[in-house]
């Protein structure tokens, strides 16, 4: 388990990580969400030592990644898969690593070809791909077989293919009852991947949550509905509240309405409906509503206004 009371990291009079608590048990796979800038590389770095907390603390089953006597057999860490000697081959960056800590030749090549690195393990680092580079990080951070797993962003760079290994190998991980603790930009596949979601804003926790409660949190925030007369209903749906989208021309997508209050409207207005469906919301939809205060870098996009497929006359 990992565990964090009052967590707090500060650059002079910048606060990166402020106050926070959380718990990340074994036996699932723990999502850490936020923007850039939120704080989750800080609070990785604090929990394997190489950030010292300006206060609070953070332990991994009890104890400071400090006082681990030999930490690659209790924790596996994917911060930065960069952080390699160019110069060696990726069989001879792992057995350096392994000899630190007594694992065997064995070990090595097992986990070259856990991570599909066979063909390019006598190769130099230096002319992997991002790709090939994030697999090394993960044979790495699997080399001395720990319980704790900490991952940055280990999807990045990789096909579809290893993407599904990530996932895939995350939740077997997982179901040994070990701690997964991931971050990731790609929302669709930490719906997939994740049991308990961590999202962390401006310095703060802001949930907390399993990931399916986290979703309902977007849940019924739009309402397909279909009608034989969807550009009358249309207009007496509109307002400054309300978003309407035609997408086909007897097919509405509205915001900003519930279900039964737009039922009870085209019952007012006699209008016929064919269809009446609360759209499911989804993890990316739950981030964005949960983050929309707390997003330190904005862009403007042509999403900030209100583009439809086809305009409702």
């Amino acid at each position: 388990m990992i565990e964090a009371v009052g967590l707090t990291k500060r650059y002079g009079d910048k606060t990166a990580v402020d106050g926070i608590d959380f718990q990340v048990q074994p036996g699932r796979v723990t999502g850490f969400l936020g923007p850039n800038g939120a704080g989750k590389s800080t609070t990785m770095r604090m929990i394997v030592g190489l950030d010292r907390p300006t206060a609070g603390t953070v332990t991994l089953n009890g104890k400071r990644y400090a006082d681990l006597k030999a930490p690659l057999h209790e924790v596996g860490v994917l911060l930065d898969a960069k952080a390699v000697h160019t110069g060696r081959s990726a069989y001879n960056h792992l057995r350096a690593l392994a000899a630190t800590h007594g694992i065997s030749k064995k070990r090595v090549d097992e986990v070259i070809a856990l991570t599909g690195l066979e063909s390019v393990a006598r190769k130099r680092v230096g002319g992997f791909s991002l790709g090939m580079g994030q697999r090394l990080g993960m044979a790495s951070a699997l080399l001395g077989d720990p319980a704790i797993l900490i991952l940055d962003e280990p999807v990045n760079g990789l096909d579809p293919e290893g993407v599904i290994w990530v996932r895939t190998l995350s939740r077997h991980l997982a179901s040994e009852g070990r701690t997964v603790f991931l971050s990731s930009h790609l929302m669709s596949e930490m719906a997939q991947t994740a049991d308990q979601i961590i999202v962390l804003g401006r310095g703060k926790v802001i949930a907390d949550a399993p990931v399916g409660d986290i979703i309902a949190l977007a849940a019924g925030n739009s309402v397909r509905v279909r009608t034989p007369d969807a550009t009358r209903f249309a207009n007496l749906l509109s307002s400054k509240d309300v978003t309407i989208t035609k997408t086909d021309p007897d097919l509405l997508v509205v915001n900003g309405l519930k279900a039964a209050h737009i039922g009870e409207i085209a019952a007012g207005s006699k209008i016929v409906l064919h269809e009446l469906t609360p759209l499911a919301g989804s993890l990316e939809d739950a981030y964005l509503a949960l983050t929309e205060d707390d997003v330190e870098y904005h862009a403007t996009s042509v999403a900030d206004e209100t583009v439809p497929m086809e305009p409702v006359q």
